[in-house]
């Protein structure tokens, strides 16, 4: 079941980032993983503005190759720089739907 990471982050110290965008990209690559998304480009279309300084949105085949790049110890030396330079909240969806309407997803 193919799965998605949202990564909702507002940088606080941006030391970090160089680092970790140039080198995470090919963590997530190696557990199967890809970016959709990662911008710095947001706008509320409805609800309150948040605070947010970027989003990416990950998918992986698997909840298994999702956990494994995030236990992953190459990754965690990135992963303990962004929460130390950001308040980060990460979000896992998966690939179905809730009411079960939509031909091309299964029926959560």
């Amino acid at each position: 079941m193919t799965v998605y990471l949202i990564a909702d982050i507002k940088v606080t110290n941006d030391g970090w980032v160089p680092e970790y965008a140039t080198n995470v990209h090919k963590l997530v690559e190696k557990h199967g993983g890809r970016y959709l998304s990662r911008s710095g480009k947001i706008e509320t279309l409805e609800g309150a503005d948040k605070d947010s300084t970027l989003m990416a949105i990950l998918e992986f085949p698997t909840r298994e190759a999702l956990d494994n790049f995030a236990t992953d110890p190459e990754y965690a030396p990135y992963g303990r720089a962004r929460q130390a330079g950001s308040v980060s909240n990460f979000h896992v969806i998966d690939d179905t739907d809730i009411a079960g309407a939509i031909p091309y997803l299964r029926a959560g």
